[in-house]
């Protein structure tokens, strides 16, 4: 019964931690998720110019997008592929 009492009016230290802790986790996520337009533009653009250097790709349809999962943000990039440039990957 004291236990009980205990945790309902006492001060679980350790439980209270742990939520702040998730607290704070979810916010800087939250953060990380949310940028600005202009530089999801420029990571593009700067994909763009990298993977081309081994493939020709479809920029037009291309998408790319920060997205929230769970516990972490992933890049999540739709890059349609026309074909492979063989020069560029080729051991010679």
């Amino acid at each position: 019964m004291f236990e009980m009492i205990q945790r309902l009016f006492g001060k679980d230290s350790a439980g209270s931690k742990d939520i702040a802790k998730e607290r704070l986790r979810l916010v800087l996520v939250h953060d990380r998720a949310n940028v600005s337009p202009q530089f999801m533009e420029i990571l593009k653009d700067d994909m763009i110019r990298v993977i081309s250097n081994y493939m020709e790709i479809n920029e037009r349809d291309m998408e790319v997008n920060l997205t929230n999962t769970n516990s972490s943000v992933a890049l999540v990039a739709n890059i349609p592929v026309n074909r492979m440039k063989r020069g560029a990957w080729s051991q010679d």
